[in-house]
């Protein structure tokens, strides 16, 4: 695969990316329900991996993610509440490799993810 056959298909997932989240945007916010912080204590945090793609483009923004947490401190779901496209993966995987603290039964919340490009 050439050069410019990789520029173009990055380009056009590019802009389908955003293009999904412009559409999302334009048919407005999603109707508001009760959204807790997750206040269960965490022993073990892995941070996201910035998209090279995000950093090169310098998307910033902020993932919103629902997690249910078993007893056992192990993540049982997630489920993505709002943030840019090109980040949402990357905040999806680093939180799926959280531990927390085992506690008597499930915890569920919400967890953001900050990225900042960084030059």
């Amino acid at each position: 695969m050439s050069a410019k056959s990789v520029k173009r298909a990055l380009s056009i997932a590019v802009f389908l990316f955003v293009g999904v989240g412009a559409i999302g945007t334009a048919l407005g916010p999603v109707p508001a329900f009760a959204q807790e912080e997750l206040t269960r204590k965490v022993k073990s945090k892995v941070p996201p991996t910035y998209p090279e793609i995000a950093r090169r483009m310098s998307i910033s923004g902020t993932v919103k993610v629902s997690v249910v947490v078993t007893p056992a401190g192990l993540v049982r779901s997630t489920k993505v509440l709002g943030g840019h496209p090109l980040l949402v993966t990357a905040a999806m995987d680093a939180l799926k490799k959280w531990k927390f603290e085992p506690a008597n039964e499930e915890s569920s919340g919400v967890v953001e993810f900050k990225f900042q490009p960084q030059d």
